[in-house]
């Protein structure tokens, strides 16, 4: 926990999974209703907030919709390690393989490992005690994913894999995600998952607000 100040900051980082359509602008500020988003950021928030008042946790979504991890990698100081959390969330890696496969702007799985491991050689230098979590970036065989699923997987699998070796090798939190979803496609559709093979539904939102929970759940008992 950060000694400068009281309680416990939560940082969640990524695309528009994360993001959910939360108020980006300063001079709404003061609208409560929709700072956190609604994805599973909202969820754990709601969650981990009513459960442990004592705690003192607060929680900051910088999520952006569209970002690439060089976008994310871009905002690092400002969005980041200006704020100075205890535990920073990750989730990136869909829209690399999104924009890589519409004009070639989204990272390499090479290129995407390189500059993951570049972000949190920065961010764990600024901030040595920080907690970093790693969530798994996934895909589900829906809509126009189904209709180019090889191109969409030739790119996403080295870069899970990508995600959970740096996840091993810095000692990070790793969230599987893929695996859960392929599963509970057996039980429902994907798209009572996923609704368009990358943007979880409410449902979807659950079960990764679910995994988060779940893997961090020594850190939330030790706080």
């Amino acid at each position: 926990m950060n000694p400068r100040k009281e309680g416990t900051v939560i940082l969640f980082q990524g695309d528009s999974i994360t993001d959910g359509q939360r108020n980006k602008d300063p001079q709404q500020d003061w609208d409560l209703n929709h700072q956190i988003g609604h994805s599973y950021v909202y969820l754990l928030h709601a969650e981990l907030g009513s459960r442990y008042p004592e705690k003192k946790l607060s929680f900051i979504n910088k999520g952006v919709s569209g970002n690439r991890i060089v976008d994310a990698y871009a905002r690092l100081e400002s969005d980041v390690i200006h704020r100075q959390p205890d535990i920073v969330s990750f989730m990136l890696g869909i829209n690399d393989c999104h924009f890589q496969l519409h004009d070639g702007s989204g990272a390499t799985p090479a290129k995407f490992d390189k500059l993951y491991r570049m972000m949190i050689d920065e961010l764990t230098e600024q901030l040595p005690a920080v907690r970093i979590a790693l969530l798994e970036p996934f895909l589900l065989p829906v809509g126009r994913v189904a209709e180019s699923l090889n191109e969409w997987t030739e790119l996403l699998v080295p870069m899970q894999a990508a995600v959970k070796r740096i996840a091993g090798e810095y000692g990070l939190l790793f969230v599987p995600l893929q695996q859960r979803f392929d599963e509970l496609s057996q039980v429902r559709e994907p798209s009572y998952w996923i609704w368009d093979g990358i943007h979880p539904t409410v449902n979807g939102h659950g079960i990764i607000a679910q995994e988060w929970r779940q893997a961090a759940a020594q850190w939330i008992e030790e706080l």
